[in-house]
């Protein structure tokens, strides 16, 4: 009887035991073919953003270590499922957390989804000149929730992404060339003509302003008591700057010297009494 017992035993332990030791096997296996297929999509992912200059490293990045993670729970759920573990809930159970999750950060997750699309379509890089969200300053860093901007006053400013795309973006680093806008107003009674010479003579003389293309001096617009030229030299982005601080004072010695005169508003005021109701007084 007890022999019968004891065959019994091994022919129902002996099938458990050899379906459990397969199971953690093959459950082994799943885990590290999982870990080396994650660890490989997600160098392929990261290593893509490098082969193209164009595109931002650090978004591939990011990519890459979401496509790893990605892998790595349906290797979880796959090896759960050689236990007999019921994963339909699991992955349920996921889905809700991520919802969840979602919407309690959904600031981060619109400053997340704004700083993909930054690096996406790349309106701006690290060391370009930029206005972004009404901020100007020098590029200093971009990442997936933030751009950090370094203004002329050396200040360190975090701007969240979120804020920035869909707004109006200028990059003044895009063309290599600037146009600088200025405007100059001269009396009605000056020299048009000696004007433009004297702004051109300006314009010529400064080493930044560049030949081609050709500054451009024109008269814009018939003011209340000036004529106004729009004067737009050239010059290389990096001179930018420079031209728009030093050549108004330039321009300014210049018309004083050839006797134009740079008028400033007037008005004219009629004072009434009893005795000259006609008498007028200008200033």
């Amino acid at each position: 009887m007890s022999d019968y017992l004891e065959t019994l035993d091994i022919d129902q332990v002996l099938p458990a035991t050899l379906e459990l030791a397969t199971n953690v096997l093959l459950a082994i296996a799943i885990l590290l073919l999982g870990y080396w297929i994650a660890g490989r999509v997600g160098r392929l992912i990261t290593r893509a953003g490098d082969r193209y200059e164009q595109l931002d490293s650090t978004l591939f990045t990011f990519l890459g270590s979401i496509a790893r993670y990605v892998v790595l729970a349906f290797t979880f759920i796959a090896v759960l499922n050689r236990f007999g573990v019921e994963t339909t809930s699991i992955v349920a159970l996921l889905g809700a957390a991520g919802l969840a999750i979602g919407l309690a950060l959904q600031g981060a997750m619109s400053n997340l989804a704004a700083g993909v699309m930054l690096m996406v379509f790349r309106p701006y890089r690290v060391g370009d000149f930029a206005e972004v969200a009404g901020i100007f300053g020098l590029v200093d860093g971009i990442d997936l929730f933030t751009t950090n901007l370094k203004t002329f006053d050396n200040q360190h400013v975090i701007v969240p992404n979120g804020s920035i795309w869909g707004e109006k973006i200028v990059n003044h680093s895009h063309h290599p060339i600037r146009g600088v806008d200025m405007h100059f107003g001269i009396s009605y009674d000056s020299d048009i003509d000696l004007a433009r010479s004297t702004i051109s003579g300006v314009l010529s003389s400064h080493p930044h302003v560049l030949n081609d293309p050709a500054p451009f001096v024109e008269v814009e617009t018939l003011n209340d008591s000036s004529v106004d030229f729009l004067v737009r030299p050239f010059c290389d982005g990096a001179h930018y700057f420079d031209l728009l601080y030093s050549l108004p004072e330039r321009v300014k010695k210049a018309l004083d010297g050839a006797g134009i005169e740079i008028p400033f508003p007037h008005r004219k005021v009629i004072v009434f009494n009893g005795e000259n109701p006609g008498e007028s007084v200008g200033g």
